[in-house]
């Protein structure tokens, strides 16, 4: 008997819906083709054990499996539940005539109880796309898929359910999430606050433009000056996220089984990977490609600590993602493309001995010492993040102050503001929402200089010999700042307090 059940592959952050060919015919014999991996081939085991335990077996006959399309590489143990009530229902232990109306995803225990899976939102959305009337799923991930409207979400903790529900017609408990609902109750300052700052107000400064404006930003100081501090608290003064964004970001982080037992999320991601990280973590990758460490950080930050101690070949690769909000990973058979729209966050020390720039500790590295540290870091990735400020320690008199600073939640009110304007500025632009993103068409067109500012600006090109792209960035920082007075025109002041923000583009720094 020939039944048809299906199931789904995750490819980049798109679902491709699989059909799960099932025929038993007189013979001996499991054969499972459509290019599994090991752990699909290895599947047999547990359905057979899961069958046992429940009441059921696999039956001693020919088993022919072919999961289509079969030139498609399938990977996971989340097709353990399709194929175990595949064979059930082609050996007509259970009744199969409401199957094909089920998407059905979820890796089997022995004991029949269903473990979690990856990729269930984007599996949900395709689900919806087709016109299936529901999707059964492991219980830990129904809050996650049932963000889709339109699609009946049952989440299941064992395979007896599943088997009574099509031939018992034993109904199951749908899930329901108010996906609208759920994302503006989240909605809240992230833990780390602003007022918890001492001090630092040029670099309080410096991040609430940055946020603004979408910039990256290098913090350069002696250790313990407060970077990694200041770099932790750069989400609770960013934006809140839309509903639109969530959901991306949702997406993403659903594809490698970060959303469990969770909704829609709310807060902006903020990674930190370790200066270890290999470049396919970093970017994304591997031989069955996963998003890496700049998706993840897609719609939020991405902090990488002591910039230097990252291997160069690592930091190199990011250039291009950095430029197209996009990495394209290609393999022979099929390439797949993850969004990596992120804020970059970095720090460093200003020389080996971490106190180049602290006026109370003596410079113990030599010139040459310097030279190779920041040599480690190239121009082309330097010239890619549009804020370089100095960071020094804080003074014992402002440490030991008990006054809070200024709040994270005023400061995000003018982001808020900042951002509004340029939303309005780009609104005929698809592919661009804040200052960060502007190419040098709208550059030229948003970032007209006035006699004075350009006359400024032209010494400080000259001075410091800094690049085409290094202008660009001091003309988007210049747009950020005046948008924050709510100033139409990018004035003299504004060229000149952007300038001040490539510390790395003058002599002393990189030579």
């Amino acid at each position: 008997m020939l039944i048809k059940i299906y199931g789904s592959a995750v490819f980049g952050i798109e679902a491709t819906t699989i059909v799960v060919e099932v025929n038993i015919d007189k013979g001996v014999g499991y054969h499972l083709v459509g290019l599994p991996d090991n752990a699909i081939k290895e599947s047999n085991f547990r359905i057979a054990a899961a069958l046992q335990n429940n009441g059921y077996r696999i039956p001693g006959k020919k088993i022919t499996i072919n999961m289509a399309p079969a030139d498609l590489r399938k990977e996971g143990s989340a097709y353990d539940l399709t194929l175990a009530l595949g064979i059930l229902a082609a050996s007509g232990q259970i009744k199969s005539d409401n199957i094909q109306n089920y998407l059905i995803m979820g890796e089997l225990s022995l004991d029949g109880s269903l473990q979690p899976i990856k990729g269930a939102l984007p599996i949900a959305i395709k689900a919806r796309q087709e016109g299936f009337k529901g999707f059964i799923l492991p219980k830990e991930n129904a809050s996650e898929a049932a963000i889709v409207d339109g699609l009946k979400v049952y989440g299941v903790e064992n395979i007896a359910e599943v088997i009574d529900f099509f031939d018992n017609d034993v109904p199951l408990q749908e899930t329901h999430v108010d996906t609208r609902q759920e994302f503006y109750e989240h909605l809240n300052l992230p833990d780390f606050d602003f007022a918890d700052v001492k001090g630092q107000e040029s670099i309080k400064r410096c991040m609430e433009i940055a946020a603004a404006g979408g910039h990256n930003i290098i913090l350069i100081g002696p250790p313990g000056a407060g970077k990694t501090m200041l770099a932790k608290r750069l989400p609770s003064i960013l934006p809140p996220m839309t509903l639109h964004e969530a959901l991306e970001t949702t997406k993403i982080h659903s594809v490698v089984g970060k959303v469990k037992n969770k909704g829609l999320m709310s807060q902006r991601p903020f990674r930190s990977p370790h200066h270890t990280i290999s470049s396919a973590a970093l970017v994304g990758g591997g031989s069955y490609p996963q998003p890496g460490e700049i998706s993840l950080s897609h719609n939020g930050v991405l902090f990488l600590d002591e910039l230097p101690e990252f291997e160069r070949r690592v930091l190199e690769v990011m250039r291009q993602p950095m430029e197209d909000r996009e990495v394209t990973i290609a393999r022979a058979q099929y390439t797949v493309t993850y969004p990596s729209s992120f804020m970059l966050v970095a720090s460093m020390n200003p020389s080996p001995g971490g106190y180049f720039n602290d006026p109370d500790a003596p410079v113990t590295s030599s010139p040459a010492e310097m030279q190779r540290y920041l040599g480690k870091i190239s121009g082309p990735l330097l010239d890619r993040i549009d804020i370089h400020i100095e960071v020094t320690p804080v003074p014992f008199d402002k440490l030991s102050d008990d006054r809070k600073g200024e709040p994270s939640v005023d400061i995000r009110n003018r982001v808020e503001v900042a951002r509004e304007i340029q939303t309005q500025r780009y609104e005929t632009f698809k592919d661009i929402h804040y200052n960060a993103q502007m190419g040098t068409k709208q550059i030229r067109e948003f970032c007209k200089l006035n006699a004075s500012s350009k006359e400024l600006l032209k010494n400080a090109m000259q001075r410091l010999n800094l690049s085409a792209r290094a202008y660009d960035r001091i003309l988007k920082v210049a747009r950020t700042i005046a948008d924050l007075e709510s100033s139409e025109n990018v004035g003299e002041s504004h060229i000149s307090e952007a300038i001040q923000y490539r510390s790395l583009d003058r002599e002393g720094w990189l030579g």
